[in-house]
């Protein structure tokens, strides 16, 4: 990854209120869901989410700055040779390596090879520098104690409107093929990242296993359509009650509700309900849609029809 500073656009000394205001700034930029036209989106969407958890971790952060460890998390070390082991001196200590390439470097004296006939350098046979398969030394066994971590995961979590409303868990089936029940965040967002600790991929070195980054993606509703918190639904109504007036049912996240329309209810404006949103945050806006019988033409109903247009027409498109 590259510099997280550079990723988010913040300097150094950010705190935590600017650097979360930054992430949101960005991530809202350049959601997937925001730029479908861009195939570039989800990788930058995701480059600006790993540069925001790895910030918004204490201790990486102090050990980035430090300069103890780089952007992916991997340690730095001084290396061997020119560099007698102090950083900043010449020759390989001045370069940063990993520990994979200081395990490459180790080897590439012996041509790739464990030297002295195929035997590794505490004397044991087919010596893997990167597991210790192999290796009885005291050098091997510390490596294989040590151990690398293992990869971190990625997947996405689709959540219906009503259980990102309510809370409480989902079940998620995980690339490594283990199901999950993810806990939701109170109030969770869409786009929102969650890491599961130590649901990652195991380590290939007996170290601790990698984490589980899991994306929340709100569902499409059958019913409600998103506006931020508020919602919005259309609810159809008869004829009658349109003109009459009357009482109907509306949904919301937390059950159906009854809602009072006046006589001649005004189809052109949405009935507000306060507070029947998503977390309760927002409104629920709620769309009259005059619905007429179905079936075969009502000869009473075009009667009337008739008549009114003849004896009290009104125009409705100026």
């Amino acid at each position: 990854m590259r510099d997280p500073y550079t990723v988010l656009g913040v300097p150094r000394s950010v705190t935590e209120k600017d650097l979360k205001s930054a992430y949101r700034k960005l991530a809202k930029a350049h959601h997937p869901d925001q730029n479908k036209d861009d195939p570039k989106a989800q990788a930058k969407f995701a480059e600006i989410s790993s540069a925001y958890d790895f910030l918004t971790n204490v201790d990486k952060r102090a050990a980035y700055d430090r300069g103890e460890i780089d952007a992916d998390g991997s340690p730095k070390f001084a290396g061997f040779g020119g560099g007698r082991g102090r950083p900043g001196a010449g020759g390989a200590g001045a370069q940063g390596f990993s520990a994979e390439d200081i395990l490459k470097e180790f080897m590439s004296g012996f041509g790739g090879q464990p030297p002295r006939g195929g035997r590794a350098p505490g004397g044991g046979a087919g010596w893997d520098p990167f597991t210790g398969a192999g290796a009885s030394d005291g050098f091997a066994q510390g490596g294989r104690q040590a151990g690398f971590r293992g990869d971190d995961v990625n997947a996405t979590a689709s959540v219906t409107l009503e259980d990102a409303h309510k809370g409480g868990s989902v079940p998620l089936r995980m690339p490594t093929g283990k199901v999950l029940n993810v806990k939701l965040p109170d109030k969770v967002e869409d786009g929102q990242q969650i890491r599961l600790k130590g649901q990652g991929m195991p380590s290939p070195a007996g170290g601790e296993p990698g984490d589980a980054i899991v994306t929340v993606k709100f569902a499409r509703h059958k019913q409600f359509r998103r506006d931020g918190a508020d919602l919005r639904v259309d609810v159809p109504v008869t004829l009658y009650e349109a003109v009459l007036g009357g009482k109907i049912r509306v949904p919301t996240l937390d059950g159906s509700v009854e809602l009072s329309i006046p006589a001649g209810v005004d189809t052109t404006k949405a009935m507000r309900l306060k507070g029947k949103g998503l977390h309760a945050g927002g409104d629920l806006y709620a769309t009259i849609r005059i619905v007429l019988p179905k079936g075969n033409s009502d000869p009473d109903l075009e009667s009337l029809m008739r008549f009114w247009r003849d004896q009290k027409p009104y125009n409705v498109r100026d």
